[in-house]
């Protein structure tokens, strides 16, 4: 129902910026192809460049854990022409580096969350562990002789393991990789043990026995792998860190061009088509307003900057 009411309240917008997209509008993913926030922000992508008429370039640009990408957005002209595809690095970053090149909430335009979905911790098949308890007593038992890859320093995957780490008081290696899909590859691999990573990319792996899940992050089971459970089930008591991914413009984008881009991401996620796609892969859908991306956006820098100090976290 919020998405149909967001989408009938927004349609007279599109008449306000008539001139708005006049050329392709980029898209940029500051983190690896073939990832979750890749994935969602390529399907979406797609049926807004119908909606609007023009097309829509979807860019990645991975490095610093999303750094990178992040603050080539944050420089771009405030045309509506350059976005960015953000995810809770967004606000991690500043969190964890006191100089990183950019404000999450000063320097951007919220426009929607996408979506939320579910990153897990996952192991290689011969981790000697079953359970998120059993892991937890062999890190224990074997201090450092664990690693794990994320997507890279200060990136989502990293804050969350690092999350399970503290609440646990295990010590486990941290490998940063440069996105998600190469600490996904050597962790098949064998070249590392365990990886937080998003349940979408890794679930036909999960599958084929060729990973095995521990626990999801997020504060509730996912539809599409129920048999999956929580951190928190899982004995990790109070642990929930939520996966969302949104799109923002540079900070004094048009109001008029935000409301263009915000009605033609709703009707987009409106759309049969995208819904499936998505929620098939685990994908739950939000479509939210502007203001309440911004209103997520403040509170999860509150919660990573927690997180930071209690944990001890470093950039590598």
């Amino acid at each position: 129902m919020r998405l149909i009411a967001a989408l009938l309240l927004s349609a007279p917008l599109l008449a306000v910026a008539q001139a708005y997209p006049a050329k392709p509008v980029r898209v940029i993913v500051p983190l690896a192809a073939a990832g979750t926030g890749d994935t969602l922000a390529r399907v979406v992508s797609e049926e807004m460049a119908k909606i609007l008429g023009q097309t829509f370039l979807v860019e990645n640009r991975p490095g610093s854990g999303g750094i990178i990408g992040t603050e080539s957005v944050a420089k771009a002209a405030p045309d509506g022409y350059t976005l960015l595809s953000a995810s809770p690095s967004h606000v991690i970053h500043p969190a964890l580096r006191p100089k990183v090149g950019y404000d999450p909430i000063k320097d951007f335009e919220p426009i929607t969350v996408i979506a939320n979905t579910h990153q897990l911790i996952v192991g290689h098949p011969s981790v000697p562990a079953a359970t998120v308890r059993e892991l937890v007593a062999y890190a224990k038992n074997n201090p450092g002789r664990l690693n794990y890859g994320s997507a890279g320093t200060g990136s989502a995957t990293h804050l969350n393991m690092e999350m399970f780490k503290s609440m646990t008081g295990i010590f486990i290696v941290h490998i940063p990789y440069r996105g998600s899909t190469q600490s996904r590859q050597d962790l098949v691999a064998g070249e590392v043990q365990l990886s937080v990573d998003g349940l979408l990319p890794t679930l036909p792996l999960i599958k084929a026995g060729k990973l095995k899940a521990f626990g999801l992050t997020s504060s509730r089971r996912s539809p599409v792998a129920p048999e999956i459970p929580t951190l928190a089930e899982a004995g990790v008591a109070g642990y929930a860190s939520d996966t969302w991914y949104g799109l923002v413009a540079p900070a004094g984008t048009p109001k008029e061009v935000i409301a263009v881009l915000h009605a033609a991401a709703v009707k987009a996620l409106n759309t049969a088509s995208v819904r499936t796609r998505l929620t098939q892969q685990g994908a739950e859908l939000v479509a939210n307003t502007p203001a309440e991306f911004r209103a997520l956006l403040e509170r999860e820098l509150q919660l990573w900057s927690k997180v930071v100090k209690d944990s001890g976290a470093k950039v590598d």
